[in-house]
């Protein structure tokens, strides 16, 4: 069995964490693939996300009518700093045998062997990178498997679509419809 760790704060979840899924269930020949939100991300150490429980609401809704997707809350279950090598060890018990895939952006790429216990991560997952529209891919370092993306790459992020709320623009174009829907409703990004 094949399955996909695809990590981050998805705050909010939007038509580009999609498509970046899609791609890398297709590409890489994955089982299954799930969406694990982070609850405090290393990479963005300043930066308070939306509740846990609402990011991951937001990503059921996404999800709905993709059985091969699924949403793992262990990472907000286990609060604090939220540290790759923790999920994929917590991933490779629970599945034991199972080939891991983890996703990561390609401006992380670089960076990889000063993650915490990167090593150990490097045996344990072989990485899909997403690729940034119009940027060449960076070299792997020693001792990681990875292998970039082809399929979907388009310039969308969940702060721009946070802005876009902040200016009282529409969303819809950049989220699912239900997604959008619970945000009005909720008022979810009223603090901004």
């Amino acid at each position: 069995m094949r399955i996909g760790l695809y990590g981050g704060t998805f705050d909010p979840i939007h038509h580009g964490h999609l498509l970046v899924a899609r791609a890398a269930f297709e590409e890489m020949g994955l089982d299954r693939l799930c969406f694990i939100p982070a609850a405090h991300s290393p990479f963005k150490p300043g930066m308070k996300p939306l509740d846990g429980a609402w990011r991951a609401r937001m990503i059921r809704l996404a999800l709905a009518g993709n059985p091969e997707f699924e949403v793992s809350e262990d990472e907000l279950n286990r609060g604090g700093v939220s540290f790759t090598i923790e999920t994929v060890r917590a991933f490779s018990e629970r599945y034991v045998g199972a080939e891991l895939v983890y996703l990561i952006g390609a401006d992380h790429v670089a960076t990889l062997p000063q993650w915490k216990e990167a090593e150990c991560l490097a045996r344990l997952v072989e990485f899909a990178v997403i690729p940034r529209p119009g940027e060449k891919p960076v070299p792997s370092p020693s001792g990681f498997r990875c292998q970039y993306l082809k399929g979907f790459p388009i310039e969308l992020s969940s702060s721009l679509v946070r802005e876009r709320i902040a200016k009282r623009l529409p969303i819809d174009p950049f989220v699912p419809r239900n997604v959008a829907e619970v945000i009005r409703r909720y008022q979810l990004y009223s603090h901004l």
